[in-house]
């Protein structure tokens, strides 16, 4: 027989989960009932007593220095301790043996927790900013207020279910390599309750619950950006048979600005100077999300320089406090057509500028001459 470790594709090291992760994956891949390919009930059965051996400290220690002569002999464990086994039908069959309770028998279904809800929401890049309370309306179940959530019409209640006598469970054979196996499944009459509605609640059907409209105030904080999930506790369905109600989460989009682009913490945009503002400097007016903020430009500044404006950014979430800044790309608008003036003035400037040394990189046309 191969190495047990090798069966099960695992390490000689691996831990207990792993071992029972891989033991449950080759289980469930080659079962008789799945797999119809001749070989696979004996691969089954040898998967089976590697993970039997190797789940016991005490029979994987002496495996492991002894190898199957340290078993006491090569055959199946004893089928009345079914350990892993059972672990392995309860993957299949989501229950082995009495099922149920820890006392071994069928137990009726308590109470369950609604499902949770999604709401999308869009709102502004400057709401995204800076955060806002935005009523929204949901639709959600809740508990019913006429039958206060038994389902059953006033002055009746539930009544015990018939096919499973009130447990909410039935019991019924599959058949297995190792013979027929009592399954223990919940009742297709009451859903597991235990009960059934012989007269219902008119306002809900007897479902116990009901679809209501609601009004609700959501509280953005300021920071979020697109993808942003919201939880609002309790807001989601309700639950059944007393039993907890689920969560509402709002999922935010964030609508694009036309000019500001958002960096993580930081905003960024452009702005366009003409030349004379680059060369001798200015102070301009510039949008923000907190409105029109002054912006110097140092004297000399370059085309695709970023200046910054600290502290105009976005909030970090969780801290409004501590802002990003906002990012200024420059470019510069060079003029298309020139007055006699601004050629007379700018050509005395190339020539000061030659005059002084400053040679320029290209000779052609006019400043050809002027830098040559």
């Amino acid at each position: 027989m191969a190495d047990y470790y090798d069966l099960l594709g695992v390490s000689r090291d691996a831990d207990a989960d792993t071992l029972k992760r891989s033991y449950r994956r080759l289980a469930r891949q080659y079962h008789p009932d799945i797999n119809k390919d001749p070989g696979a009930e004996d691969k089954f059965k040898e998967i089976g007593r590697a993970y039997e051996v190797l789940s016991d400290p005490q029979t994987r220690a002496r495996y492991d220095q002894f190898g199957e002569a340290g078993l006491g002999g090569g055959g199946m464990p004893d089928m009345g301790d079914m350990g892993g086994f059972a672990d392995l039908f309860e993957t299949f069959f989501s229950g082995f043996g009495g099922g149920g309770s820890p006392g071994g028998g069928p137990r009726r279904r308590g109470p369950s927790q609604g499902d949770s809800l999604r709401y999308d929401l869009t709102i502004s890049f400057s709401e995204a900013v800076f955060g806002l309370e935005r009523q929204v309306q949901i639709n959600h179940l809740e508990t019913c207020s006429t039958c206060q959530g038994s389902g059953a019409r006033s002055g009746s209640g539930p009544t015990t279910c018939g096919t499973c006598s009130g447990v909410g469970q039935v019991r019924r054979a599959t058949r297995t390599p190792f013979g027929n196996i009592m399954q223990v499944v919940e009742c297709p009459t009451c859903d597991g309750s235990g009960q059934v509605i012989a007269d219902p609640c008119s306002s809900c059907n007897g479902r116990g619950l009901q679809q209501v409209r609601k009004k609700l105030r959501i509280n953005i904080p300021a920071g979020v950006d697109t993808g942003t999930r919201l939880r609002v506790s309790g807001e989601g369905n309700a639950g059944q048979r007393g039993g907890p109600a689920g969560d509402l989460f709002v999922v935010l989009t964030v609508q694009p600005h036309p000019q500001l682009r958002r960096e993580g913490i930081n905003i960024q945009s452009e702005i366009t100077l003409n030349y004379l503002q680059a060369i001798l400097g200015d102070t301009i007016e510039v949008e923000t999300v907190d409105g029109p903020q002054p912006l110097t430009v140092p004297a000399g500044t370059q085309p695709g320089a970023v200046l910054n404006l600290q502290g105009k950014g976005v909030p970090r979430l969780g801290n409004p406090v501590a802002r990003g800044n906002h990012l200024f790309t420059v470019k510069v608008q060079l003029p298309t057509k020139l007055h006699a003036e601004e050629r007379t003035l700018l050509e005395q400037l190339a020539g000061h500028h030659t005059s002084k040394g400053h040679r320029h990189p290209h000779k052609s046309g006019l400043f050809g001459g002027l830098f040559g």
